[in-house]
């Protein structure tokens, strides 16, 4: 099944739950879904390059490294089978 007919069945299924509303529920539910379409923005794409610099910190990058490695907790217990 590809994704048309996943769509098609789909609307099939909201159109039969929607069609018995009354015709003010049906007219508000079409400017809704209308508004919704002129609102709907895109995702804007986030680069790497953007992200450059986005650290700050009082740290030179080594002790931080320092700080990391030394927050490293080791506690794997093996269990013997």
């Amino acid at each position: 099944m590809n994704t048309v007919d996943i769509n098609t069945d789909l609307i099939d299924h909201y159109f039969t739950l929607l069609k018995s509303l009354s015709p003010n529920s049906k007219l508000e539910l079409i400017a809704r879904l209308s508004k919704s379409m002129k609102t709907t923005k895109k995702a804007k794409e986030v680069s790497l390059k953007s992200l450059f610099g986005s650290w700050e910190s009082e740290q030179s990058a080594e002790e931080l490294v320092q700080d990391l490695k030394n927050a490293r907790n080791f506690n794997r217990q093996r269990e013997e089978l």
